[in-house]
């Protein structure tokens, strides 16, 4: 028996990474997974892969799931992905707000536009599809939203900084520290309603996924300086299969809460080894 037999999951940003690995173990767990993302086939972006991709990988192990291309810095396409899901599958039980986009600049030169654009996919979208399956969770009493955030969110505290260097992290760390706080106050608005859970989980480490190491952050799978994806994955799962008095509201790091729930036997990174953001501690 699976962690989310019965359940109707979107995930977003499911064409790679982290969100491929959330959408393939849902799938594993018994949910019927709507994956959406702007690349739908391969060869459409850059980087491997695409939600073609993704899909074959869960209806090959048996699982179901299908592709949905939405390019949710759009209101519009946003509601209408979950239109689409409902058309699919039926309400919708969990929504994983995972898609996110970063450029990495310095401020003083960041173009406006992308720095709008990033915030409509990073917070906006979150807020609008939250929005859009609200109604489906209240009816059903029961429902999981589970944002990915990031180790970005963690600022850099105040001066004087002997650390100089920009990195161009503002703009990303700004719309993550956003969705931390908006998944907790979304939490305690909907803790009247019992059964729904809004929480938010980081890589305790970097996750070795095509757009780090694109953009160097790790070297590969193997670095030893980031964790296997599969952490991620895990941690959202337990977020939305636990039961929501167990876990809403938090904010928290895939090592940390997979060992708090005995998932893992040993857990490093943020929010272990290290402090996390001030939403993490509360």
């Amino acid at each position: 028996m699976g962690k989310l037999d019965g359940r109707v999951a979107i995930v977003t940003g499911a064409s790679r990474g982290i969100g491929s690995a959330i959408a393939e173990l849902f799938a594993a767990e018994g949910a019927r997974v709507v994956c959406a993302a702007r690349t739908l086939n391969e060869g459409d972006h850059p980087l491997a892969g695409s939600l073609s991709t993704t899909v074959a990988a869960i209806r090959k192990s048996g699982g179901e799931a299908s592709p949905v291309a939405a390019d949710i810095s759009s209101e519009a396409e946003c509601l209408a992905l979950v239109q689409q899901a409902r058309a699919l599958y039926g309400p919708i039980d969990v929504l994983v707000n995972n898609a996110a986009l970063n450029y990495y600049i310095a401020t003083a030169d960041y173009p406006t536009n992308r720095w709008v654009k990033a915030f409509a996919i990073n917070v906006h979208a979150p807020f609008i599809l939250s929005k859009a399956v609200l109604p489906d969770m209240v009816a059903a009493r029961r429902g999981a939203i589970v944002n990915i955030g990031s180790g970005a969110a963690i600022g850099p505290g105040r001066g004087p900084y002997a650390d100089k260097t920009v990195r161009g992290g503002v703009m990303y760390g700004a719309s993550k520290a956003a969705l931390e706080r908006f998944t907790q106050g979304l939490a305690q608005e909907v803790a009247q309603h019992d059964g729904i859970a809004v929480t938010c989980v980081s890589p305790a480490r970097v996750v070795a996924t095509p757009g780090t190491v694109f953009h160097k952050l790790v070297d590969g799978p193997d670095d030893q300086r980031g964790e296997p994806v599969s952490m991620m994955a895990r941690a959202a799962l337990l977020l939305a299969s636990e039961p929501a008095a167990r876990v809403n509201g938090r904010v928290t790091y895939s090592q940390q809460v997979l060992k708090e729930f005995g998932w893992i036997d040993r857990a490093v990174g943020r929010g272990t080894e290290t402090p996390g953001t001030g939403y993490s501690q509360i």
